[in-house]
């Protein structure tokens, strides 16, 4: 979201020691530069003491080099025992001389989750929390000119006073490390000031909104502040240029202002925008506004905010965007990754997004706590409209520390992401959690504060005090009362726990676990046909569902497999696998995207002995042909049953008398012609290993830690991935390239997957595939 145009900052290896190296002092005006490489790391054991690991004296070359974003500890696919403790982090910085008249600040995007910061062995900072960024002022503790140490000290155990429940008893995981970005950014004494470290109730930074949203002609009002450090009075002047596609749209200038030393002023300014480009899902156009702080002439500070102008409204019950009545559909996500837990690449958080909108979706429950700032920027540029939440899952603590720290989290969340056009509303509530009702005014007071105008929205899982009521379809089958709201109603999620505990049952073992199982939305790929047919179906008619309700929108639960602390097996209701393969759920909701996004059709049947002869087919054109063997079975209009009536493109049913082994071709028609098509073809035995990438809009790239899975798959001589192929694979990597994977990588469903870091190579890697009885595999990648 928020890019920096400053100029070149290079970083010098020498010894092993990172040097800023600039070449004149007027580059040091305003520089932001990542500081991923050249970490020391260690893990503490449970007997060791790591009293004066601050210290500059300490010898950590015995210590693991790492590059950030960085998991503490690499986990099994499957987490059954998530390591908690301590660990730390070095790295020595030597900056120039010419810095010594400038501010200095470090930020690191994620440190999970209770961490203490020295900067040449003094304490900079404590912090409770993981998800929100950790900033440093860091000008007093730096040394100019010499070697300095920066010290960070995590730990991951479980805390009461930020919650939420103990990892033993949590739905999901909170993995440990500095598992996202680190930021070292160099200003004047005079400069736009850091929203958080501001302290500014709406305010600090750069704030923009929108107070005017039209097709003729918008308005786009920007608040800047700025902060005067020199030991002299500045008058200072701001002008804000906006730009689209990279051409300057319009641009103001300030009056100038006299800043006394120590001092501070707030710029406002409202800047029409004539026939403005609006950010909606359909079309997320995004401006840029180019702040520019001056003195004199002289450039002083220079920042650079992504935007989009954009009108979210609600009338009753329905949302318009721009003006025009919008049903979100959406999906709830969990930001994991296999092996790495948390620790992945900005180009894989935009791959997860690009997923998301590929399989038909427009909005994300971000799940349950803040995410990336690399995924939020995928959003805005996707079109992803997004539910932006504080962390909270079914804990609360009667103690003002816990309170503090939660109001802090609305805080911060709302500085960090205001700017954002993804952002529908903001959930500054604890998940399924029982809050006091003063917990819940203040929460929503903070949201009005920091944001203030109207058609800003806080949002909650209890019918109380929120703009929004966020309700669980499980809770409204219990406990009904949806239709008579006064308020904006959106099913926050479904398709999952109501099918898991026997449609709403608090008791999970009301059924037993197999009958359990085969109702449910959790399964795998690995089990079968008949048993993903069961998910779609689950997802298909609680989808149905709610579209018959009074709400604005749903997330299903859940994208994406993912672990869990109090359970031994992976949680597998999501629509792709931990891996991001799909299964036939994926499609369902791919198919209820309108045609404008693509028409599609998808044969849900692997086509073999085993599979079942009504055929279900997914597709959003408006009839379908059914081939087998070039042989027409039928045309047909999509089904009419009692789990379609709400549904905007219906799956379609085939019936088939007998199997015949063969190929099985649908083809979608819109008013009659042939739009696409997708065919499936009966595997024959396993013959060889076919390998690719998943690149989902990100070519793998070299030097930024880039996290990429690599499907292997088994398939006969005609190229048909072979389904029911569960063997082992090995692979070998040649290149700046390191394997991911804990333990052995076995095919499921006939594909297996590896996850490999690409490292600062800038040319290419190759990886090979093998296993018993198949042709070897092999995949060059030309590296970004």
């Amino acid at each position: 979201m928020k890019s920096f145009v400053f100029f070149v900052l290079l970083l010098v290896l020498s010894f092993a020691v990172p040097t800023l190296a600039l070449a004149s002092p007027e580059q040091l005006d305003a520089c932001k530069q990542k500081i991923n490489s050249g970490w020391k790391f260690k893990l503490l054991d449970a007997a060791e003491t790591d009293s004066g690991f601050q210290s500059v004296m300490l010898d950590d070359a015995s210590w693991a080099s790492v590059s950030l974003p960085h998991t503490a500890h690499v986990e099994p696919l499957v987490v059954n025992d998530q390591w908690q403790g301590i660990c730390w982090y070095r790295k020595t910085i030597e900056l120039p001389q010419e810095v010594v008249e400038k501010k200095l600040f470090v930020e690191f995007e994620g440190a999970m989750s209770q961490s203490r910061i020295w900067i040449n062995g003094e304490l900079v900072k404590e912090r409770m929390g993981g998800y929100l960024p950790v900033v440093l002022d860091a000008t007093e503790y730096f040394k100019p000119g010499e070697k300095n140490v920066v010290a960070v000290r995590l730990d991951n155990t479980d805390n009461p006073l930020t919650g939420p429940k103990p990892l033993k008893i949590l739905d999901f995981n909170m993995y440990g490390g500095l598992y996202r970005n680190a930021w070292l950014t160099i200003k004047d004494k005079v400069y736009i000031s850091h929203p958080v470290l501001a302290g500014k109730t709406a305010g600090g930074g750069v704030f923009i909104t929108y107070p005017k949203v039209a097709a003729d002609e918008s308005i786009v009002k920007v608040k800047t502040h700025v902060i005067n450090e020199d030991a002299d009075k500045k008058v200072v002047e701001v002008v804000q240029s906006i730009y689209f596609e990279g051409k300057l749209v319009t641009e103001r200038k300030s009056k100038p202002v006299e800043i006394a030393s120590d001092g501070e002023a707030e710029f406002v300014e409202e800047i029409p925008v004539v026939s403005a480009k609006l950010w909606s899902p359909q079309s997320p156009s995004l401006y840029s506004m180019k702040t520019t702080v001056l003195v004199g002439g002289k450039l002083m500070d220079e920042q650079s905010e992504r935007f989009g102008v954009r009108e979210f409204e609600f009338k009753a019950h329905e949302l318009y965007v721009n003006g025009k009545k919008t049903f979100l559909r959406g999906v709830n996500r969990h930001q994991e990754y296999p092996f790495v837990g948390y620790a992945f690449s900005d180009n894989a958080q935009y791959r997860d997004a690009k997923k998301i909108k590929e399989a038909g979706f427009n909005h994300i429950r971000l799940s349950h706590y803040p995410h990336s700032p690399a995924f939020m920027d995928a959003c805005d540029e996707l079109g992803l409209i997004t539910l932006d939440a504080i962390m909270g899952w079914q804990y609360y603590l009667d103690d003002d520390r816990f309170r503090n720290y939660c109001y802090r989290s609305a805080i911060e969340l709302i500085r960090r992401d205001r700017n954002r056009p993804s952002v529908l509303a903001w959930e500054v509530s604890l998940n399924e959690s029982r809050m006091p009702v003063p917990f819940m005014e203040e929460l929503h007071r903070i949201t009005h504060a920091e944001y203030p105008g109207e058609k800003v929205y806080s949002s909650g899982w209890m019918n109380d005090v929120y703009d929004v009521f966020e309700q669980a379809r499980q809770h409204r089958i219990l406990h009904g009362y949806h239709e008579n709201l006064a308020k904006p109603y959106f099913v926050s999620e479904y398709g999952d726990w109501e099918y898991y505990s026997n449609n709403a049952g608090l008791n999970q073992d009301k059924l037993d676990k197999t009958t359990r199982l085969e109702a449910s939305s959790r399964q795998l790929r690995e089990y079968g046909e008949k048993r993903l047919l069961k998910q779609a179906y689950n997802v298909q008619e609680s989808h149905n569902d709610n579209l018959g309700t009074s709400a604005y929108g749903d997330a299903y639960w859940v994208m994406y497999d993912y672990n869990r602390g109090y359970h031994d097996e992976i949680e597998s209701s999501g629509i792709m696998d931990i891996f991001r393969l799909p299964k036939f759920s994926y499609h369902f909701y791919q198919s209820q995207r309108e045609t404008s996004a693509g028409a599609m059709v998808k044969i849900a049947s692997y086509w073999t002995p085993e599979s079942a002869l009504d055929i279900k087919v997914y597709s959003n054109c408006d009839e379908v042909q059914l081939f087998l063997d070039d042989e027409l079975v039928s045309s047909q209009k999509p089904d009419a049953d009692k789990n379609c009536t709400h549904l905007g493109h219906p799956p379609f049913t085939f019936k088939i008398e007998t199997f015949t082994s063969g190929t099985l071709k649908a083809v979608g028609l819109i008013a009659g012609t042939a739009v696409c098509e997708h065919a499936v073809k009966t595997p024959g035995k396993a013959a060889a290993l076919k390998v690719w990438l998943d690149e989902s809009g990100k070519m793998p790239t070299a030097g930024v830690n880039d996290t990429v899975f690599v499907y292997i798959a088994a398939v006969d001589e005609n190229g048909t991935i072979v389904p029911d192929y569960s063997e082992a694979v090995a692979i070998q990597l040649n290149g700046d390239v390191t394997l991911l994977n804990v333990g052995e990588i076995k095919a499921e469903a006939g594909i297996a997957t590896a996850l490999v870091q690409i490292g600062d190579a800038s040319d290419e890697i190759s990886i090979s595939a093998s296993a018993i009885g198949l042709q070897n595999g092999k995949l060059i990648v030309e590296l970004e």
